[in-house]
């Protein structure tokens, strides 16, 4: 007889997972050997992997690559399970219900590893903004944080007795080691959460730039480097050399490879481009068919706007005819010789001048199609080539330029594009005055711009919705960022955000000047709330109020308007510690035991802890039913099914397992201690295997 299988109750064993996949591959060079539980497991013979790999194993320490006192015990951080789970916070939460948002409270690292089998591979979009390396105290410590003696002594510089090794010790090495060692696991398990198509961006500023960099080459490859922005945020003044009033958004592809075969091209409506087409149809309702009257005054408008206005860069966008305003474009082929072929000018009769590249166009037969369209236009007479016509929204001529520039297009109302460049700016004071406005008071320094962050998700998503994350949530931009996305163009894009309750008063302690009275302002702004005096607090109110804000103003019809989030909270396990020693078994820690939930979590803790065991979403739908005089978690209408009640009788077990039949419910789960006895376990697994075969029972 068989019993139910017991869910395991840590986060992913990363290295176990990685011994597996090498026995997949190459099954002669695995022995077998027994893990501290008496598992069997899959060892590695490093000699034989060594012989297949012989043409590609680099030989001695000359290689190329970045290294810091500390990166083994960074990297060993990433692979290692850990035994928590994620406590979740109705009352804290908005919408709890139906929303897909999630907000974590806690280290971001152990947050990672519980989220990773639940979202592997389903993230389109990681973005972070991570502290930058201003020689303070990380936050995120970590474990594997060096003293400096044990960073002298790492790299070198002292031996075993602290003797200097060098004339000049380098004590500043721990400056970047430790931020390194902070940042480094974390970028590996955040590869595990793109999908093939994912791109991750990271916020940095000049101290560790070259570092991530080369960081990120070695993580997620170097073919896969997209580009290195440069975001400048206004001129400093009191600089003495130069003022550094940019930081820099670094971004990779989860897959560049991915990306060419689905051939995606980034594009962005050009900015004024849709204010230039409101004009055009108030102009148009105007005159009606008089294309020469709309001209005029859309001339006229042109050079009425102001320099600063956005659409002034498009002026000359002010040609008219059937399809709207149009501005002239070059006939030639990109890069040179392209095709070259008699094109009559129709009022001489005589060939036209061939551009030096070439005609745009692969023959005359395509050319003339063009012409009959009306997109290409003549001049005076056949001793210059004749141009083509650029839409401001393009015209759809069933066709794609020698260029690859894209003149089809399936979208009526899109208008003109453009390619962004690596180089945009933006005053930082707009993000403080907007945050500022939104909270009542001046509570973060330093704060994100929400608008252009949404727009620069909006131009790496091209259109595609997916799990947008961010694991330093920070104030919680990325949200109000996503949020404002979602609205303007009806996509749906669930957030992620993980935000450490870093203590303000910590904080306080070493802040200065206008820092310092920023801290002070959150300080008062909380206690006023009576709410936790911590950052995650001060995200979650911001969130909030981003999220009713949007609302207020502006939601699509296909946009599902969610701005709510569930929270949740880093935690011990639900389950008691079997392993605790004597000294710290006292009677209420042995209560436990013998209870096995611990007495202050509730069913819901469990059963969140048990889908994060099965890597399933933690956004799933959840309903609470009552069978029999038990609780009865509902999970997608019926996937999945779960009782973590005492006692727990036969007509129950018989009862759930017809229903998971009717259902097609494909996982159920129970307490282990539930069951009286092993005989019940086991009778209630042969109900399961009799009436309900296709589900899949365990324990937690």
């Amino acid at each position: 007889m068989t019993t139910p299988e017991k869910l395991k109750m840590q986060s992913a064993d990363v290295t176990r997972q990685n011994v597996e996949a090498l026995a997949a591959l190459f099954p002669h060079i695995v022995t077998e050997g027994f893990d501290d539980d008496g598992n069997l497991i899959h060892q590695v013979d490093f000699e034989a992997l060594r012989q297949e790999l012989s043409d590609f194993v680099v030989e001695g320490k000359e290689v190329y690559q970045i290294d810091w006192p500390g990166k083994l015990a960074a990297e060993f951080a990433s692979n290692t399970p850990i035994a928590k789970t994620l406590r979740p916070n109705l009352a804290d939460s908005v919408d709890f219900e139906s929303t897909k948002n999630l907000f974590i409270e806690g280290d971001n690292l152990e947050a990672l590893k519980l989220l990773q089998e639940s979202y592997l591979g389903k993230v389109r979009l990681i973005y972070i903004d991570p502290p930058y390396n201003t020689g303070g105290d990380l936050v995120y410590r970590d474990d594997f944080s060096s003293s400096t003696k044990e960073y002298l002594w790492k790299s070198r510089q002292v031996n075993e007795a602290g003797e200097k090794l060098v004339s000049n010790t380098d004590a500043n090495g721990r400056f970047h080691s430790d931020w390194l060692s902070m940042i480094y696991p974390r970028l590996r398990l955040a590869k595990r959460f793109l999908a093939q198509d994912g791109v991750i961006l990271v916020s940095i500023d000049d101290a560790e730039q070259a570092s991530l960099r080369r960081l990120m080459d070695e993580i997620f490859g170097e073919q896969n480097f997209i580009a290195q922005l440069v975001w400048e945020k206004g001129r400093k003044n009191d600089a003495k050399l130069f003022s550094t009033g940019h930081e820099y958004v670094v971004v990779y592809a989860r897959s560049k490879s991915i990306l060419r075969e689905k051939q995606v091209k980034w594009r962005e409506e050009k900015p004024g481009a849709r204010e230039i087409w409101d004009e055009y149809l108030r102009l148009r309702d105007l005159h009606g068919g008089d294309d020469a009257a709309v001209e005029k005054d859309i001339a006229a408008w042109f050079a009425g706007l102001p320099k600063s206005d956005p659409a002034k860069k498009w002026s000359r966008y002010k040609r008219i005819d059937a399809n709207g305003p149009w501005r002239d474009r070059d006939i030639s082929w990109p890069g040179g010789n392209g095709p070259r072929y008699d094109v009559i000018h129709p009022v001489t009769g005589i060939p036209c001048r061939v551009p030096e590249r070439g005609w745009i166009y692969s023959d005359a037969a395509e050319m003339q199609r063009q012409i009959d369209l009306g997109l290409v236009v003549f001049r005076e007479d056949h001793s210059e080539p004749p141009f083509r016509k650029a839409h401001l929204r393009p015209v759809d001529d069933g066709s794609v330029s020698a260029g690859g520039e894209e003149d089809e297009v399936e979208d009526e109302i899109e208008l003109a594009t453009q390619v962004r460049g690596t180089y945009f700016y933006k005053q930082s004071q707009v993000a403080v005055r907007h945050l500022r406005a939104l909270m009542g008071a001046k509570v973060f320094n330093n704060p994100k711009d929400h608008i252009e962050l949404s727009r620069l998700f909006e131009y790496v998503l091209d259109g595609q919705e997916g799990v947008v994350m961010d694991f330093f949530a920070g104030s919680g931009t990325t949200a109000e960022a996503v949020f404002d996305l979602c609205a303007r163009t009806g996509l749906n894009c669930p957030v992620i955000l993980v935000q450490m309750p870093e203590p303000l008063e910590d904080n306080l302690k070493s802040a200065t000047g206008s820092a310092k009275t920023t801290i002070q302002n959150a300080i008062k702004f909380l206690q006023k709330l009576e709410k936790p005096l911590n950052i995650a607090e001060l995200a979650k109110i911001r969130i909030r109020k981003a999220g009713s804000q949007i609302l207020e103003g502006r939601k699509p019809s296909d946009w599902n308007g969610d701005v709510g989030f569930r929270t949740f909270a880093v935690d011990t396990s639900n389950f008691t510690d079997i392993t605790m020693t004597p000294d710290v078994a006292d009677q209420n820690a042995l209560l436990d035991l013998v209870e096995s939930v611990r007495r202050d979590r509730s069913g819901m803790d469990v059963l969140f802890e048990a889908l994060i065991a099965w890597g399933l979403d933690l956004s799933s739908t959840i309903d609470i039913e009552s069978a029999n005089g038990h609780e009865i978690f509902s999970v997608d209408d019926g996937a999945l099914l779960a009782c973590f009640d005492d006692h727990l009788d036969e007509e129950l077990i018989r009862a759930l397992a017809e229903r998971a039949a009717v259902d097609a419910t494909q996982k159920v789960v129970f307490k282990d201690t539930g069951f009286a006895t092993d005989d019940a376990a086991i009778n209630a697994y042969q109900v399961f295997e009799q009436l309900s075969p296709d589900t899949t029972l365990k324990v937690i």
